[in-house]
């Protein structure tokens, strides 16, 4: 299983954001995908979730109305477009997901929001 973020940056607040993962080693439409993120200080939290489908989305609270999750099977990526980007989005994203009970990480990919 391999996991690989991408799209961090250094952004001013209120500016717009896309992430990418993709994904490799496992059947990629059989399982939902989740972004975590971690910021330094803080344990780190769930920021969105998609069903292997597609149809079924879960979101943080804290992101709710801002961030969407998205996910394309032919290409085994997963997306998180985060707009009205607030200095307290800062930390470190995470792609995941859970194959029979273990949790698989990617090493992740920074984002910075500060004027």
């Amino acid at each position: 299983v391999q996991l690989v973020e991408s799209g961090g940056d250094l952004v001013q607040p209120g500016e717009s954001l896309r992430l990418s993962c993709a994904a490799s080693g496992f059947d990629f439409n059989a399982v939902g995908m989740r972004w975590f993120r971690q910021a330094p200080g803080k344990e780190r939290e769930l920021v969105a979730y998609i069903s292997n489908t597609g149809r079924g989305t879960v979101y943080g609270d804290s992101v709710k109305g801002r961030f969407t999750i998205s996910r394309d099977n032919d290409k085994a990526t997963v997306a998180l477009q985060m707009s009205s980007l607030k200095p307290e989005d800062t930390a470190v994203y995470y792609c995941n997901t859970l194959i029979a009970d273990k949790n698989y990480w990617g090493l992740g990919t920074q984002v910075t929001v500060s004027s």
